[in-house]
């Protein structure tokens, strides 16, 4: 389960409110489309503060800029994130985490969990390095899938990709547990999740799945639950008050 010690016990289902981040400045795209960008006025590290006032245990933040360019351009803001709730709340961190320097930088800056992707999709035997050394609790996979593969690159149209099924049974095999599953095609639209998607790779059994993309109500969240999903992502509803973290994180551990 999701867990960011390993003093803590597991905690059950959890939501994870996402920040976004290009050019220090918290933002949502469409569909990984890097044109179709909205940017929210907020302080990353402020947002952060009210998102831990509001009950999360775990926040999502992803380097945009890296997860495009293959290089971290946010490590400052990222850190001053992590710095800002502290330990009472887990942060996983995303985007342009392409080898093992990169990944430790990430980890001793206080995050309790890495997220890769496009290197996990292209040595796999570097995933079974990272937990090796770090451990599987810290390490999760993000598997980005469009068209039923998942991508890398920033999810730049054309980029190679890797069918989602065989990804997640090859990654699993070399020791990853935690999968962050986005449906490109549902990201930042508020159309629903992919409970298709979702449930298919929970059914694989191979590891724990956390839902992404396109959920924008307390219905969408019960959902992914009910299918075995372990959290959610929740980025846009957020931000567009479709969806109140509070409420939905409170709602969560009252049923």
């Amino acid at each position: 389960m999701l867990q960011h010690s390993d003093a803590m016990e597991p905690r059950g289902f959890e939501l994870l409110p996402a920040i976004d981040l290009r050019g220090g400045q918290v933002v949502r795209l469409a569909e990984g489309d890097f044109g179709r960008e909205t940017v929210y006025d907020t302080d990353p590290a402020d947002l952060a503060r009210a998102f831990e006032a509001s009950g999360a245990r775990w926040i999502h933040i992803v380097d945009l800029d890296g997860a495009r360019d293959g290089a971290r351009r946010q490590t400052e803001t990222v850190a001053r994130i992590v710095a800002a709730v502290g330990d009472g709340v887990g942060c996983e961190v995303a985007g342009g985490l392409r080898d093992e320097a990169a990944v430790a930088a990430v980890l001793d800056a206080g995050a309790a969990r890495a997220v890769v992707g496009t290197a996990a999709l292209r040595d796999p035997e570097l995933v079974e390095g990272l937990i090796e050394r770090f451990g599987a609790e810290r390490i999760a996979i993000a598997l980005d899938v469009r068209n039923g593969l998942a991508v890398g690159q920033g999810w730049v149209p054309g980029a190679v990709g890797v069918a989602v099924d065989e990804a997640l049974a090859t990654l699993s095999a070399r020791g990853a547990r935690t999968f962050i599953v986005t449906a490109i095609e549902r990201d930042g639209l508020m159309s629903g999740p992919n409970v298709a998607l979702l449930g298919r790779l929970v059914n694989r059994e191979v590891g724990e799945i956390v839902a992404s993309a396109g959920i924008a109500s307390f219905g969408d969240i019960l959902a992914v639950r009910a299918i075995g999903c372990v959290g959610a992502v929740v980025g846009r509803a957020i931000y567009e008050d479709r969806l109140n973290l509070a409420d939905a994180i409170r709602l969560i551990r009252g049923s």
